[in-house]
């Protein structure tokens, strides 16, 4: 059976911790900042982690990086 592909995508946006857990940044600070609040920048500057249901959904994409 061939092995299964790492989701490159997700691999630039997604870090899986030792535990197992899935980190990622918030999406929308790269550009075009000028218009959003100071509120909204420090928000998206922070990283959260995926719920269960999209944990799974991760690791099913990055099958490798555990």
């Amino acid at each position: 059976m061939a092995k299964m592909k790492t989701h490159k995508g997700a691999k630039g946006r997604v870090k899986i911790t030792a535990t197992g857990k899935v980190i990622a940044k918030k999406p929308g600070k790269r550009h075009l900042n000028w218009h959003k609040s100071g509120s909204t920048r420090r928000s998206k500057g922070r990283s959260f982690t995926f719920f269960k249901g999209e944990e799974r959904r991760v690791h099913e994409l990055m099958p490798y990086d555990v």
